[in-house]
């Protein structure tokens, strides 16, 4: 594994850590005091890790020169029924996560922008563009509305009452779809997400995704 490549580890970990952060920050806000007691409402990387969603996998990716970096941490438990408006709060709830991530990626962007006309390589430099290509990736990733995804709760919230039963069934079958896409539906990732990264990318540096990902040792 090249030192490039070493530094996608640090920015998965810490993209996943600000995601479920959120998650239970917002969680606890409105109510609900599960994530607190579980030890979740931390930066602290630890409690939120998932030992094969967030350390094997990513990591054979990594060490075999994969495209693409993927994996996930714990999910933040909630308990609708301590929140005080659940189909609300449920709708900020799942928002948090990708929203948070976009925080982090606007940061790592501006801090980018700071140091990128004095270094145009070395160690800082490819960690804060992995860091924004992860970011990135995991907020459009997560807006998809196939359950477990932070889309899907979003999506659930919207509906009205008289859809809600129908959905709940929909929510059964999530597993499937998301593995229905990986498998055969990448075009349709690829659709939302690379553009949903290009826009923000640029947005957050000025520069073009493709620059993001040569700063961050990614041959394209």
């Amino acid at each position: 594994m090249s030192g490039i490549q070493l530094w996608a580890i640090p920015a998965f970990l810490l993209a996943l850590t600000v995601h479920e952060f959120s998650h239970a920050m917002v969680a606890e806000r409105f109510g609900d005091p599960t994530a607190r007691m579980m030890g979740r409402v931390t930066l602290n990387p630890i409690p939120h890790i998932d030992p094969f969603g967030t350390i094997i996998l990513p990591g054979l990716l990594i060490i075999m020169k994969a495209p693409f970096v993927f994996g996930w941490a714990k999910p933040v438990p909630v308990n609708p029924f301590n929140l005080r408006n659940p189909k609300r709060d449920m709708i900020w709830i799942s928002l948090a996560g990708p929203g948070a991530n976009l925080v982090f990626a606007f940061a790592c962007g501006t801090v980018l922008r700071t140091v990128l006309p004095f270094a145009q390589g070395g160690p800082v430099v490819q960690f804060l563009a992995w860091a924004i290509i992860i970011s990135l990736v995991l907020a459009a990733f997560n807006l998809i509305p196939v359950p477990p995804l932070d889309g899907s709760g979003i999506l659930k919230g919207l509906l009205p009452d008289s859809m809600q039963e129908g959905y709940a069934k929909y929510e059964r079958f999530g597993f499937v779809v998301l593995l229905a896409l990986f498998t055969i539906g990448q075009p349709i990732i690829s659709f939302f997400v690379f553009p949903f990264v290009g826009i923000f990318s640029w947005l957050f540096t000025g520069k073009s995704m493709l620059l993001i990902f040569r700063l961050a040792g990614m041959a394209i």
